[in-house]
């Protein structure tokens, strides 16, 4: 089944919500925001460690003005803000204190842009071969439990957004593959990371970054490795 990772990775961040938003109801609300904080602190170590991948400054530059330009025409962030604030509307309890949209939003953009999510959904596009994607839900699931315990519901909505985009690209893997040197994957993880270090400095309140405008970024150095 060429979708069974992408499919196996969904339900893994289903299943660590599930148990993330179970615990978080034994967790006292004086701690939540420190523990907030914390993953928010763990997120910027993620997308640091990954910039350092990339080695083209002017690339990356490029993608994030590239990126967003398309990203801003597109108004991803307000649609899928919009979506979040829909499910909110017809399926949060109005006492909840956690939003459904942020925390949907933020887990998908933590799940979606990293280069296993690439690298595995071509593997199984290509070879059948899931065992990134595999690895890579495991990472998800255990991350899923801290987001749930903190962020709610919504996270478990990424799991579907996960699904969609990494099935997309195994769908398509046979015609992406030959445009993705180990040059172009290392600075597309480089312009996810820096979106992940956005993330981060939002889930501080530090910055009120529209990341999801940028998402298109992660995609340019597909051209631009090629043609430049």
């Amino acid at each position: 089944m060429m979708l069974l990772g992408s499919l196996v990775n969904m339900l893994a961040i289903f299943a660590g919500c599930f148990v993330g938003v179970t615990l978080g109801r034994f967790i006292p609300e004086r701690f939540n925001s420190a523990i907030e904080k914390g993953i928010a602190l763990c997120v910027f170590y993620i997308g640091l460690d990954g910039v350092l991948a990339g080695s083209d400054t002017l690339v990356a530059i490029l993608s994030m003005v590239l990126g967003v330009i398309l990203g801003e025409l597109l108004d991803l962030d307000g649609r899928i803000h919009a979506l979040g604030d829909w499910v909110e509307r017809r399926f949060a309890k109005k006492q909840s204190k956690t939003s459904i949209s942020e925390g949907f939003v933020n887990a998908s953009l933590l799940f979606c842009v990293g280069a296993m999510a690439i690298m595995g959904a071509l593997d199984s596009g290509l070879t059948g071969d899931h065992a990134t994607l595999y690895a890579k839900s495991t990472l998800d699931g255990i991350t899923s439990i801290v987001y749930g315990s903190t962020m709610g519901a919504g996270v478990a909505l990424s799991g579907i957004a996960v699904f969609l985009y990494q099935g997309l690209i195994t769908l398509c893997a046979s015609f992406i593959a030959p445009f993705l040197s180990e040059v172009v994957i290392a600075e597309m993880k480089c312009v996810g990371s820096l979106l992940i270090i956005g993330l981060s400095f939002n889930m501080l309140g530090m910055t009120k970054i529209k990341v999801m405008n940028y998402v298109p970024a992660v995609f340019f150095p597909i051209l631009l490795c090629t043609f430049m």
